[in-house]
């Protein structure tokens, strides 16, 4: 049996509008398929997920709580000498693949940033797909495409962690070797949006913010960067010439700035219910 380059470690639950479009993309890769093996870790389906799953791969396995765990849970039984994590609503742009690799191997990294596109209907897509343009190889980005071995030595994915555990990951893969930016994309399908559905899942993911400061203390820099006004709302924006695109796409920028706005007033709403000061 040929080695496997790269395990994509796919985490589902009730996905089965997205899965087949996220598995195609797979297939469409300009990449040989005895190269690679695609990983589904399903959460509790039940819808017909892992159906649908299981006629592109064998690899189909149910663990849970949440994401942090079924991720570890898909590294652990990988055989890649590379893992590629994803969401099912996210597809892979042409070439991915062959770049990542490569790249990897030519210049020894232990992992790659791969930029995002926020996909879907609707002028509130276009704003998030702005904003998140501006994140890509930044501390408000994470690496998602790791050479396994290294993934395994700093511990996985903190599973006390639900939210943040990505860029809880990120942190400790740079300081266990080099991470890159790729060029290829991956695409982010958020549908036509919905703020009712936005702000709850921002505010889901946003319970867990408190034991990832916790960890890394409230006067560490990165994550001043992270949770601070001064760079999230700012600096990230407009370093590196960025600022340049604000002023080239005014409508957007606007519609990024209010959408930052209102996530901002339910996280602090969150704390201050929560007991935490704001």
């Amino acid at each position: 049996m040929s080695p496997i380059d790269v395990s994509i470690v796919v985490t589902t639950r009730n996905e089965e509008k997205h899965i087949p479009s996220c598995l195609e993309s797979v297939r469409r890769q300009d990449y040989p398929a005895e190269k690679y093996e695609i990983i589904i870790v399903d959460n509790n389906s039940t819808d017909r997920t892992k159906e649908i799953a299981s006629r592109c791969t064998p690899l189909v396995f149910n663990h849970g709580p949440e994401r942090s765990a079924q991720r570890n849970f898909g590294i652990e039984r990988a055989r890649g000498k590379y893992i590629l994590y994803l969401d099912a609503d996210m597809t892979l742009g042409d070439g991915l693949l062959k770049e990542c690799v490569g790249k990897c191997d030519s210049e020894g990294l232990s992992g790659l940033y791969i930029p995002e596109r926020v996909i879907g209907k609707g002028f509130w897509i276009k704003a998030r797909d702005f904003e998140r343009s501006f994140y890509n190889g930044t501390c408000i980005d994470a690496a998602r495409f790791v050479r396994r071995e290294t993934a395994l030595e700093i511990g996985g994915f903190d599973e006390n962690l639900n939210g943040p555990e990505d860029w809880d990951f990120d942190r400790r893969l740079r300081v266990a070797g080099k991470v890159g930016v790729a060029s290829a994309v991956i695409f982010h399908d958020e549908g036509r949006f919905n703020l009712r559905s936005y702000l709850k899942k921002k505010s889901y993911y946003s319970r867990g913010f408190a034991a990832y400061i916790a960890k890394w203390g409230k006067s560490n820099l990165e994550i001043k960067k992270q949770f601070g006004l001064r760079y999230r709302y700012l600096g990230v924006f407009l370093e590196n010439g960025k600022w340049r695109r604000l002023l080239a796409h005014p409508l957007l920028a606007g519609g990024m700035f209010f959408l930052r706005l209102v996530v901002g007033i339910v996280f602090l709403v969150s704390r201050i219910h929560s007991g935490e000061k704001p």
